[in-house]
């Protein structure tokens, strides 16, 4: 079986216990999700999981399927990432010092397109967005000097194609 990363958009009403029940169906069925990342939405009080998983695409519209099945979810879509723009914030923290001791670090800094957010007498803490691989590339570049803390988020995209869901919610909704 031929399997494929495919991000999975879930619209659905912002309830208790929803992302338990969701991660479950992933649990039931042995599959490990990547990444996940919960927000707001282009409809008001309508919310977005962003789930991504690698799996095959027969497996990927069963799950969607038990998805739309939890009351809640209004409407839940795939995508591979070829249909896809995404990316991934990340934070790090280095030790101050080392933004004047290691000139290198600047350069890196400057080279990775990411950009210095707060700087304390202790520590400074730079934030990267892009792929996963651009991050782990910082990650790799900085690792060397010492990474005090170090977090990233789960992917975050848009569809290439437009996406008529904000009509389709609004429907549904009234």
């Amino acid at each position: 079986m031929k399997t494929e990363k495919y991000t999975i958009s879930v619209y659905s009403e912002n309830n208790l216990g929803l992302l338990n029940r969701i991660a479950t169906i992933f649990l039931k069925r042995h599959i490990n999700i990547e990444s996940l990342t919960v927000s707001g939405s282009e409809i008001e009080h309508v919310s977005r999981f962003i789930i991504v998983v690698d799996i095959s695409e027969e497996q990927v519209k069963k799950i969607i399927g038990q998805i739309e099945k939890q009351v809640e979810v209004i409407k839940a879509y795939y995508h591979t990432n070829d249909e896809c723009i995404f990316l991934q914030s990340a934070l790090f923290k280095i030790k101050s010092s080392l933004l004047f001791e290691e000139r290198q670090i600047q350069n890196i800094i400057k080279n990775s397109n990411a950009q210095i957010v707060t700087v304390s007498p202790e520590f400074f803490v730079i934030e990267k967005s892009g792929r996963r691989e651009e991050i782990d590339a910082l990650y790799d570049d900085l690792s060397v000097y010492g990474i005090m803390q170090f977090v990233r988020s789960g992917r975050i995209s848009v569809t290439k194609e437009e996406m008529k869901i904000s009509e389709l919610l609004r429907k549904q909704l009234n």
